[in-house]
């Protein structure tokens, strides 16, 4: 039985920016220096994630994934992750704060339906339960 692709209609956001709460959840291989790496050795993929707290600094994340060219991202991670671009932009009173957690998770994976049923779901979960975010930025590798 093979996996339907269902198709998600783009939807514009109508809200005001100034007024949203931001979180970030990444396919980039992010995740805090003293977390455990995900499993590139893996052929199927790490179907794993990682949460990454609000107060985090940039300098605390790195990247471990092996299905994209990240040397940008590890030389500055907010490429993949834009945790300082977010702060600015509260700064600047565009956003009006950053979310309470982020996630960061491995995109790849010859497991699309446990992907799909399963760790999807556990990261829409996670970030709908204690992170206040209105929005979501979705970065990929």
């Amino acid at each position: 039985m093979s996996i339907s692709r269902k198709c998600v209609p783009f939807t514009p956001f109508e809200g005001d920016l100034s007024k949203t709460t931001v979180a970030i959840v990444t396919a980039g291989g992010v995740h805090l220096r003293d977390q455990e790496p995900f499993n590139i050795a893996d052929e199927l993929g790490d179907l794993g994630y990682r949460l990454i707290p609000e107060d985090v600094q940039s300098s605390q994340l790195m990247v471990t994934h092996h299905h994209y060219d990240h040397s940008d991202a590890d030389e500055d991670i907010n490429v993949v992750f834009p945790i300082d671009v977010l702060r600015d932009l509260k700064a600047e009173g565009f956003i009006h704060d950053v979310a309470r957690k982020h996630v960061g998770y491995m995109g790849y994976t010859m497991q699309l339906r446990a992907m799909y049923e399963g760790t999807a779901c556990e990261i829409a979960n996670e970030i709908d339960k204690g992170s206040r975010a209105d929005a979501v930025i979705l970065t990929g590798g």
